[in-house]
């Protein structure tokens, strides 16, 4: 494992251990404890593929996912996932001219 590798599984390991304690706080089910588990087993596949020696690497044409989007969201799966994001984030303040 190299550094950048050590450094994303620490912080998703970190991640996943409060993911977990938030869980444990809900006492129902909703539409936010759907999205936690999701996230949990996300970052589950993550740490088995840095374990593994596979982790960055794209599940559909094999290829290397680029490092500066792995740092950004290292559960990342596909070259293709990044085109979904948009639908994610905000709208701007202030839109641009």
């Amino acid at each position: 494992m190299n550094a950048m590798q050590e450094k994303l599984f620490q912080e998703l390991r970190q991640t996943k251990t409060e993911i977990e304690r938030s869980l444990k706080k809900k006492q129902t089910e909703n539409w936010f404890t759907t999205i936690l588990e999701e996230e949990m087993a996300d970052i589950d596949l993550a740490l088995k593929k840095i374990k593994e020696g596979n982790f960055g690497q794209c599940e559909l044409s094999g290829e290397l996912l680029p490092l500066d989007l792995l740092n950004l969201i290292p559960t990342i799966r596909t070259v293709n996932d990044p085109s979904l994001l948009g639908g994610f984030c905000k709208k701007p303040i202030f839109p641009t001219p």
